[in-house]
């Protein structure tokens, strides 16, 4: 049948920001998908315990009163979110996030931020896997095709429905679905077991984080560097 087929887990987090080791968590969603159908999902609201910028709240439409008003503490909704998470990956359940590297990096960055137990750590000590990205996928099987990579301009691509852009629930949703419909139009990915595309994904993101970091270097960005982790940036301990 095929990973696709199968039960995946989506992923999504909206936020304060766009650096994933300062930015805080905002909404969350994780939805439990089978055959593009959501079976149960689990949402969030925080008060990330800083000022939502106007930019963030142009996007998400989540602000600062509702947060604050409505909001669960960061430190509680970060810590549930990651007992979910490894949840599934104890029992090897697949969990789609689109750019999984921005969601895992930044929900990794609020576990230290609140001296909370790691991802790793909650695991035994096993990095989280397996992991499905879209985008990364995407980028690697069809490297060259031009215009935009974002989740709309990727669900488009494939035909895949995106109701409500930048809802944590819907664009969990939509990673989910435009994983199988990735699959379905490339039968070396379908044909990959979800433990061999995680080693795949981590094989490609770095590949084109090399490739993008001489792009940089080539256009006079002399000192330009690209971490090429993947599906968590190592998070410092200035967080």
């Amino acid at each position: 049948m095929g990973w696709h087929h199968e039960l995946l887990i989506g992923f999504d987090l909206e936020t304060t920001g766009t650096d994933p080791t300062e930015a805080r968590i905002v909404t969350a969603a994780v939805i439990e998908v089978r055959g593009g159908e959501p079976l149960g999902r689990r949402e969030w609201l925080a008060d990330p315990g800083v000022e939502i910028p106007a930019d963030a709240v142009a996007v998400h439409g989540i602000t600062n009163e509702r947060a604050t008003g409505e909001g669960r503490p960061a430190d509680q909704v970060a810590d549930a979110i990651a007992d979910v998470l490894t949840g599934y990956w104890k029992t090897g359940v697949p969990v789609v996030a689109y750019n999984a590297n921005f969601d895992l990096t930044l929900l990794s960055a609020e576990l230290r931020r609140h001296g909370l137990p790691s991802l790793r750590e909650r695991l035994g000590g096993l990095d989280p896997a397996p992991v499905i990205d879209p985008y990364t996928i995407d980028r690697s099987v069809d490297r060259y095709r031009r215009g935009k990579r974002n989740l709309e301009a990727v669900c488009t691509e494939y035909g895949v429905a995106l109701d409500a852009a930048h809802d944590a629930s819907a664009d969990a949703l939509a990673a989910a679905r435009l994983a199988g419909a990735i699959a379905e139009r490339y039968p070396k990915v379908a044909g990959l077991g979800a433990v061999e595309l995680h080693r795949r994904q981590i094989e490609w993101y770095a590949e084109w984080a090399a490739d993008f970091q001489g792009f940089l270097r080539r256009k006079g960005e002399a000192d330009a560097v690209v971490d090429g982790s993947w599906p968590v940036r190592e998070v410092g301990a200035g967080v």
